[in-house]
């Protein structure tokens, strides 16, 4: 409604300038328009039908320009006066209007002007520095007109290109923290099932000593905040040991070494990771508690993969993580309890102690060690 008034206002100083010049006709033309323009305002602050206000606002700006082009005799004696129905697809463009519809009739109104010109009276009765200061005038001022809303189109291009460019790096952050960045980017390529078998690998599982007991006599907001700083530190060791964390249970941490992305010292990462947590909360309190960690590891041939369609997780299956998960559980306080298969992996660089056999479900009894430091 604004460029409606604007261009109104605009309109009545036009006619004023030619009726200034002696051409009534001509000057009645825009003069008209501000008095049908301001009917259509007045109509659409009643009624608020915007697609006519719209398609009238538009017609009249087509219209104009080339009954004044008619009524000052052509289109060299109108100083190309019809080049401002242009403004027209241009709205179209900038207020949803049907941009080609609008576009198709502007160059039928100056293909008439075209076919009009020679049957016209082609009399000059304007001053020649007015018709080319007119010249001027027009010609520059719908260029001015069109590079000011394509700069504004560009402008809001940028600004959306941006938008969707910080978009695109939060969702691709989003992914990262849920799965690995290798199985992101397979998935992106191709939404497909991801699953893998690997010959060798190692799983660690810990979980805080006595936390059920612990976690009744905290508020939720404290308990959180204490998981948080507990697991943020294993992400951190995590991070730096290229380890992949899998996923958190309740207070219990899962991490695998090895996947998705082989590596031949796959047992080795996850002890100097389970020496550095267990050592780390035995020597600083988290929120002014003392925790001790179960921590259990094991090694061997596992399956990975992507389960799910929300929500979804890249988890692992397969003897080798259950084992593990069974180290942890019949572990000690403060311990890093670790399978034979584990054990044949890391006894050239790491220390450790024998400590007979557990009974794990399914497997029946199993020697077991505890790592005690690096050698």
């Amino acid at each position: 409604m604004f460029s409606s008034v604007l261009i109104g206002g605009a309109a009545v100083l036009w006619g004023s300038l030619y009726l200034a010049l002696g051409e009534p006709l001509a000057a009645s033309i825009p003069l008209s328009y501000s008095a049908l323009s301001a009917i259509s305002i007045g109509l659409f602050a009643r009624h608020t039908r915007y697609r006519l206000f719209r398609s009238s606002q538009l017609a009249l700006t087509l219209i104009l320009p080339f009954l004044l082009s008619v009524a000052l005799g052509g289109l060299a004696n109108s100083s190309a006066v019809v080049v401002w129905s242009f403004t027209s697809p241009l709205g179209a463009l900038v207020f949803g209007g049907r941009a080609k519809l609008w576009f198709g009739a502007f160059l039928s109104v100056v293909v008439a002007a075209g076919v009009l010109e020679p049957i016209l009276d082609n009399e000059q009765t304007l001053p020649t520095g007015v018709v080319v200061v007119f010249f001027v005038l027009n010609l520059s001022a719908v260029a001015a007109i069109t590079f000011i809303l394509m700069q504004y189109f560009t402008s809001q291009r940028e600004s959306a290109f941006n938008l969707l460019s910080n978009e695109q790096e939060r969702s691709e952050a989003l992914l990262l923290n849920i799965l690995p960045k290798q199985i992101a980017e397979a998935l992106k390529q191709s939404p497909t099932t991801i699953a893998d078998y690997f010959e060798g690998a190692s799983v660690l599982f810990a979980d805080v000593v006595a936390f059920t007991p612990m976690s009744a006599q905290m508020t939720p907001t404290e308990l959180v905040e204490l998981l948080n700083e507990v697991f943020t530190y294993f992400d951190r060791v995590a991070d730096e040991l290229g380890i992949e964390k899998i996923k958190t249970i309740g207070d219990a941490y899962m991490a695998a070494a090895g996947v998705p992305a082989p590596r031949a010292d796959h047992a080795q990462a996850l002890t100097r990771m389970a020496l550095r947590v267990r050592d780390h909360f035995a020597a600083n309190t988290v929120k002014g508690q003392q925790l001790a960690f179960r921590i259990g590891i094991n090694s061997g041939p596992l399956v990975a993969g992507v389960i799910g369609t929300r929500k979804f997780i890249y988890d692992l299956w397969g003897d080798a993580v259950n084992t593990a998960s069974r180290m942890e559980s019949h572990g000690s306080q403060g311990a890093v309890q670790i399978t034979r298969a584990t054990y044949e992996l890391i006894e050239g660089e790491f220390e450790c102690e024998p400590k007979g056999t557990v009974v794990v479900k399914g497997k029946g009894d199993m020697e077991v060690w505890h790592v005690v430091r690096a050698r």
